[in-house]
């Protein structure tokens, strides 16, 4: 069998084997079970202790790039950072061009093969992020350039930007943005904040993560951070009622329910769900570097009560 056609088996097998791991966590995969990858009756682990780029032998070019898991919540859970284009970057290891990973990471950029990039958000735990396609190297900056899905990979043409009409480069630009904060950003936001809250709803306790958000304070949209103190932990009904301000929560950690929804008469689950809240103090993180930014919450709290 050629190189070449192993190296799309194998990559094909470890994305069927990622597949299983993410439809049974429901996103984040944990080191142990990507160091237990096996193929044809060899074992391959997805990642490598003690470097970020993995290149298993069989492989023409990398198959994953790994970035490390912070323990400070009020930092980007990605510190690779993203370009004025729109695009995330992957840093080379060290600054040699020439050393065994930058020259895999080249090879894939080749190649244009898809890898794995896996986001630490936890001790062990990461929401991997495939495929994703690194599409240019920008060798001053010692980084590549990567693109989270294929009309990325597609759109990206540095070379002949500046012949590009504006209106298509703000199309591309735009397109970018989504992509990046829905499939990266706030994938890795929401296992970040329902880490930190020990998996369960900040307001009833609820410990099914399927049913669980990661709530803004904040919103993106009016340049909140994605950051565990700009989260809280909700269930999907208290996210929904907390977003349409049917509930508040003050710099005290306090639920403030609206004063139309408290006499309101419409059985159990609203007495159980919303009026029951009233003055209840949410559950917020051990760790108080985790807990919600008090700041944001009074600025979210008194737009609360404008509505009110």
């Amino acid at each position: 069998m050629s190189l070449d056609a192993q190296d799309e088996l194998i990559r094909a097998a470890a994305f069927a084997f990622l597949d299983g791991l993410v439809d049974r966590s429901g996103g984040i995969v944990h080191r142990a079970d990507l160091e237990s990858f096996v193929y044809e009756g060899r074992r391959l682990p997805l990642v490598e202790r003690q470097r970020g780029i993995r290149k298993p032998a069989g492989l023409r070019a990398a198959l994953s790039i790994l970035t490390t898991y912070t323990p400070n919540p009020a930092r980007r859970p990605y510190d690779d950072g993203v370009g004025p284009d729109g695009y995330p970057r992957y840093k080379w290891r060290g600054t040699d061009a020439t050393t065994f990973d930058n020259m895999a990471l080249r090879v894939a950029m080749d190649e244009r093969e898809p890898l794995v990039w896996f986001i630490g958000v936890g001790a062990s735990e990461f929401e991997p992020i495939y495929p994703v396609y690194l599409v240019d190297e920008e060798h001053d900056q010692h980084q590549f350039v990567v693109a989270i899905d294929a009309a990325m990979r597609e759109q990206w043409d540095p070379a002949g930007a500046t012949l590009q009409h504006p209106a298509d480069l703000a199309a591309r630009r735009r397109y970018a943005d989504v992509i990046v904060r829905q499939r990266l950003h706030q994938r890795v936001f929401r296992d970040r904040v329902l880490i930190a809250y020990d998996r369960r709803c900040a307001l009833c306790r609820l410990q099914h993560p399927e049913l669980l958000d990661a709530a803004h304070i904040k919103e993106d949209s009016q340049g909140g951070e994605p950051v565990v103190p700009n989260g809280i932990a909700m269930c999907a009904i208290h996210h929904r009622a907390f977003d349409a301000n049917v509930l508040g929560i003050r710099p005290d950690y306090r639920i403030h329910v609206r004063r139309d929804v408290l006499e309101e008469q419409d059985g159990p689950t609203l007495r159980h769900t919303r009026q029951g809240l009233h003055g209840e103090e949410i559950v917020v993180p051990a760790r108080k570097i985790a807990r919600p930014d008090r700041d944001l919450l009074e600025e979210r709290y008194v737009g609360f009560l404008a509505t009110a």
